[in-house]
């Protein structure tokens, strides 16, 4: 009889412990949710492809050759993010920036066209996140008590991302440009496609790094259209971000401070 007790009270504990674990795994997959809002900032280089500058097909292999330091300019970034699951999220983006385009070093380089763009360009974009970090379902992380984990490809996450937005410009051409200017100010529609790297460093902070391109619906975001032109202008953004993640209330709204 004794030992039929202590065999039930053994029964008992075990499907008392399995239990636990089972609750204990349930509910450290849902941590992600206590901080489901994100903003993020960054600074980095863009690189532009229109009209001005770059070479002709047959002197460009695979146009590697119009990757141009004389044709990159600086960007700053910031967003605003909502995960929506673990896996999916949605972010409004603001980016503000300056092209360089200019002839020197290209197939026209005789032509001395030259110009800088200043523009902003507001976006809705989606991430989907196909490899993410093993940290962020630990109550350590959640609390901002631990940083860097001991696996670094455990704290990576990787994702893609897609949107749509618009581009505000305004074109400062130099003195050879300004007579041949097709347009010099507008806005125009975009399409986001990119992909990048987060790296998360505590509960509350991750690191990252993003390279996206922009597809746009004008030729003329340098300033000039040429006649030979059989493309819209392209753009492409490479910034290193930080991402300070906030606290999600009970009622599901954000929560500074904590």
């Amino acid at each position: 009889m004794r030992i039929f007790r202590k065999f039930i009270a053994m029964k008992k504990l075990l499907i008392i412990i399995t239990a636990l674990c089972f609750l204990s795994s349930l509910t450290n997959a849902q941590l992600w949710k206590f901080r489901r809002y994100e903003v993020s900032a960054g600074i980095g280089p863009t690189q532009f492809f229109g009209d001005i500058g770059g070479y002709s097909n047959d002197k460009n292999l695979l146009g590697i050759k119009d990757f141009s330091f004389s044709h990159t300019g600086l960007n700053i970034y910031t967003c605003a993010r909502y995960r929506i699951t673990e896996d999916v999220s949605a972010r409004v983006n603001l980016v503000f920036g300056i092209f360089h385009s200019t002839d020197a070093g290209g197939s026209n380089e005789n032509r001395g066209f030259e110009s800088s763009t200043i523009f902003f360009e507001p976006s809705v974009i989606g991430e989907y996140y196909f490899i993410k970090n093993k940290g962020e379902n630990s109550f350590k992380f959640q609390k901002g008590n631990e940083t860097v984990l001991r696996s670094m490809f455990a704290s990576l996450d990787f994702y893609a991302f897609a949107g749509f937005g618009g581009l505000s410009y305004k074109v400062m051409p130099n003195s050879t440009l300004a007579p041949y200017a097709t347009n010099t100010s507008g806005f125009t529609g975009v399409v986001p496609l990119g992909i990048g790297v987060s790296m998360i460093y505590s509960g509350k902070i991750n690191f990252g790094i993003e390279l996206g391109g922009r597809f746009t619906f004008s030729d003329n975001l340098d300033g000039y259209t040429s006649a030979k032109s059989t493309a819209n202008d392209v753009y492409h953004l490479l910034n290193f971000t930080i991402t300070y993640k906030i606290n999600t209330g009970k009622n599901g709204l954000p929560v500074f401070g904590k």
